[in-house]
């Protein structure tokens, strides 16, 4: 016994020392050359040593064994001697087609097979800066920034430059500031963050952040501060139409238009993943829909093509929001004015309908409706979806982990199969939606779908999407993603 717990540690040393050795690598291609490394959608970036050895370890969830660190390791060393322009990588799908196709690690077989995978980013590209200013810096805001500080790569994508509030007091930046720090949900701010109260400005990660502080979205002349052309994301949700958010457009300085909300009339709702190529340079207001849009559309699109939905209903259990009351006081929304920390809520949602507007194929075929529940973030979507066809439990599950693992939605969903899971384990999740499958429920040609979604974070990602679309700078997602075949086997990783 005592023999097999010296080797067991010494095997858990060299694989803790062999993640070690993968920190330096991962930061280079990140900083160098804006390539993001992820494990099935999960980033490389900016982990721990034992965090890098567990996404490997939970790769078996997917089916097979687990992802060999030595064979990630080997992967890294060959993107970093390629020198590819900007990308998003899954070193997993990488390595199972690799060993698919019977390579053999250290020797040129790796190089030549890279390349071939890696063709669309080993050309040189010119990628412009965007410039992004947050008109806004409530849950949604303060996330945007997190996330966008987090993304600057090698500076030649989405640069967050300014964030426009109402002064709320004397010392109003130290507490934005502090704000950003330090979240009750999502923990503290990764990274160091310096106060400029003079010059209204905060220094994150190195990403200097100015802080404009006006009440009209016309009266700012961002051109005061450098900033040109730049993306305004309004995550206020004062004004929903092109008449309210078209008072950005006057301002100096600002060339387009994102509203973190559901747009009224005819402003485009764009949900990454589903109708995000849509999105065309005439395009100057649009709306990345909400977050329960962004939880459901993907899952509803990949089920529709598969099965065919005939129709369906929506209900989601949602955790509660800033527009809630937290105790009972007085409200103009029906029910809303009861204590959100108290009590489940019925509230309306209008995200059934919305879905036609990324989904026109499934306009009038669903409805929706909506508990609001006492959790401050992570809810869950239940879909029971009528289809076309008849399928098992079995059948649906498989698809929709297959899904998650090589489809073009891959960024949207993802799968989990465990019996202890609850609410909590979706924090920080960068998807739009989870599929619990031990959940899922199918019979006939009915199937019910739970649908986890962080609905802060988890949208505050798919919103980032957008912006990259908008400011074409979206990286190449790698390797090219593959048709998902019904009936197919879960892929050995």
């Amino acid at each position: 016994m005592s023999q097999q717990f010296e080797a067991r540690r010494a095997e858990w040393i060299a694989r803790e020392e062999l993640a070690e050795r993968m920190i330096p690598l991962i930061g280079r291609l990140y900083r160098e050359l804006g390539v993001v490394t992820s494990i099935h959608g999960r980033r490389l970036l900016n982990i721990s040593p034992v965090e890098i050895l567990r996404t490997h370890r939970d790769t078996r969830e997917h089916g097979g064994d687990a992802l060999r660190p030595e064979k990630t390791f080997a992967v890294l060393e060959a993107l970093e001697a390629l020198r590819p322009g900007p990308a998003s990588v899954d070193v997993a799908r990488l390595v199972a087609r690799f060993d698919a196709r019977g390579g053999s690690y250290g020797t040129t077989d790796l190089v030549d097979f890279l390349r071939q995978e890696l063709a669309p980013v080993l050309e040189a590209r010119d990628a412009k800066p965007t410039d992004v200013v947050l008109y806004g810096f409530g849950r949604i805001g303060r996330l945007l920034a997190r996330i966008l500080v987090a993304h600057q790569g090698d500076g030649s994508g989405l640069r967050l430059r300014a964030v426009v509030v109402r002064r709320g007091s004397e010392n109003d930046l130290l507490k934005r500031a502090s704000l950003l720090r330090r979240d009750s949900v999502h923990g503290p701010f990764a990274g160091a963050i310096e106060v400029d109260e003079e010059n209204d400005t905060l220094l994150a990660n190195g990403t200097l952040i100015q802080f404009i502080y006006a009440n009209d979205p016309a009266e700012v002349d961002y051109t005061r501060y450098g900033i040109e052309d730049a993306i305004v994301v309004d995550n206020t949700g004062r004004w929903r139409d092109e008449e309210g958010l078209g008072q950005h457009l006057r301002a100096r300085g600002v060339s387009r238009v994102l509203l973190t909300a559901p747009g009224k009339g005819a402003i485009k709702n764009i949900v990454s993943g589903i109708n995000s190529d849509d999105i065309s340079a005439d395009d100057v207001i649009l709306s990345a829909a909400s977050c329960t849009t962004n939880a459901i559309t993907p899952m509803l699109a990949a089920v529709d093509e598969a099965f065919g939905i005939r129709h369906g209903h929506v209900e989601t259990v949602h955790s509660y929001t800033n527009d809630q009351n937290l105790i009972d006081n007085f409200h103009k929304g029906d029910r809303r004015g009861r204590s959100a920390a108290l009590n489940m809520v019925i509230a309306e949602t209008g995200a059934a309908k919305a879905v036609a507007k990324a989904l026109p194929q499934l306009a009038g075929r669903l409805s929706g409706s909506a508990i609001r529940v006492p959790t401050p973030d992570v809810s869950l979507a239940i879909l029971n979806l009528q289809l076309a066809r008849p399928t098992t439990k079995d059948e649906v599950n498989a698809f929709l982990r297959q899904t998650s693992l090589t489809s073009p939605l891959r960024q949207q969903i993802d799968y989990v199969e465990s019996p202890e899971v609850v609410s909590t384990d979706f924090v920080g999740s960068n998807r739009a939606g989870i599929v619990d499958g031990l959940a899922t429920i199918a019979g006939e040609e009915s199937v019910v779908l739970y649908v986890w979604y962080d609905n802060e974070y988890g949208y505050s990602c798919q919103v980032v999407r957008v912006l990259e679309k908008m400011a074409n700078v979206h990286p190449t997602i790698l390797p090219v993603r593959e048709p998902v075949v019904l009936g197919a086997e879960p892929v050995p990783v």
